[in-house]
């Protein structure tokens, strides 16, 4: 069976999603699961509801935890595959200083873990830590595949492709969000459980790098659906440059309340108006984030142009804000998810289909490649995203 040793185990949500899928996997059954973080509390969190997983879903996981640098090689020794999640540095000092430090020069940010100055200093920080890994695998689990969840992705994968000569892959759940975001936030359906019923042949094909993906494919069966969101927003797109995000969803929600979603298309779809331009302009959906989008490419925050980041919604210094949320959030979220013995029941009745936030990928899912496939979703969900720090 195989062995899959998790790196920055601590970030408990994201490892349920995707050692949860693992488990849901017949592929998978049986196989070790080596957890390792620095964090001696949240690994504990992380072992206790992979656990109850492990139980409910039958999946038959050896589950071992190893805590600290001095158990690293343990938990990777004899590994097929590992899983990089470690966000170094953490919220507070890392993050902060991420956007703080640029800002008193004028530089503002989104997300600012990819690219940028921001990610220049997350991979000043991280990059160590991951040729530390990768060090330890050429000496205990040469063969594995070294799987990064972790960002800024291309600076990461690159630093390990080139400084180990061991195999690896950069993923995100870009690939698979990516399509069936589109047709939800451009209205040809509600909501994302709807897809299924509408469009039964749902097929996309998706082309280019880590965290510059596009959509040159979305149909269903032979119906090309592009023409169609291509229609709506030559209808919105107008109202957008015109009027700009913030007034056309204050204006939806003054007219619906809470319903503004479903019955109002132009503020549904300018929730996403950076990408949907750049579509306009090049034919082609963007994996990315509109909040991703906006600081990869230099048309949209610009100091002599202020006025942009009203019209297209652009949320700067979004990151932060979100690790707060999290951090907030995780109170709440650490009793259902640990405490939880019942946790993943539900999921033992989709007969044949993986069972946590990534099934999509198995509609249209990549072959591995050497350097590093394409990234990220409509609204990338904030649980499937490496939380914490997870390793030093």
């Amino acid at each position: 069976m195989a062995k899959i040793a998790f790196m920055g185990a601590g970030s408990t949500v994201f490892a349920k999603n995707v050692l949860g899928d693992c488990m849901c996997s017949p592929v998978m059954s049986h196989s070790t699961i080596a957890l390792y973080d620095i964090d001696a509390g949240r690994l504990a969190d992380s072992a206790a509801m992979l656990g109850h997983l492990n139980e409910v879903l039958k999946a038959g996981m050896k589950i071992e935890s190893h805590l600290g640098v001095a158990q690293r090689k343990a938990a990777l020794r004899g590994a097929d595959y590992v899983v990089n999640a470690v966000q170094v540095g953490g919220y507070e000092p890392s993050t902060v200083i991420d956007f703080e430090a640029p800002k008193k020069y004028g530089l503002r940010q989104t997300i600012a873990d990819t690219l940028g100055i921001g990610g220049i200093f997350r991979t000043l920080r991280t990059l160590p830590v991951v040729l530390d890994f990768g060090r330890d695998m050429q000496e205990v689990c040469p063969n594995a595949w070294f799987i990064n969840y972790s960002n800024p992705m291309a600076m990461l994968m690159m630093g390990f492709l080139r400084g180990t000569g061991l195999r690896g892959v950069g993923l995100c759940h870009s690939v698979q969000g990516c399509a069936p975001g589109l047709v939800v936030g451009s209205g040809l359906v509600d909501d994302w459980g709807a897809i299924e019923k509408t469009f039964p042949k749902f097929r996309w094909k998706v082309a280019g790098i880590n965290h510059q993906g596009w959509l040159l494919e979305i149909a269903d069966g032979a119906k090309d659906l592009y023409p169609e969101v291509k229609r709506r927003w030559a209808q919105v797109g107008p109202l957008v440059r015109k009027h700009g995000v913030k007034a056309l969803r204050e204006e939806a929600q003054k007219k619906y309340g809470d319903h503004w979603w479903t019955k109002d298309l132009a503020a549904r779809m300018a929730g996403d108006a950076v990408r949907l331009e750049v579509m306009d302009r090049f034919g082609y959906y963007l994996t990315e984030s509109s909040e991703h989008s906006s600081e990869y490419m230099p048309w949209f925050i610009k100091r002599t142009h202020p006025e942009l980041i009203e019209r297209y919604g652009i949320p700067l210094d979004e990151y932060p804000r979100r690790c707060v949320s999290q951090i907030e959030g995780w109170k709440a979220m650490r009793n259902d998810l640990v405490g939880n013995k019942s946790l993943g029941a539900s999921a033992r009745s989709r007969a044949g289909r993986p069972c946590g936030t990534t099934w999509w990928a198995t509609r249209a899912s990549p072959t591995p490649a050497r350097a590093s496939t394409p990234r990220t979703s409509w609204r990338p969900s904030r649980a499937t995203r490496p939380s914490r720090l997870g390793a030093t």
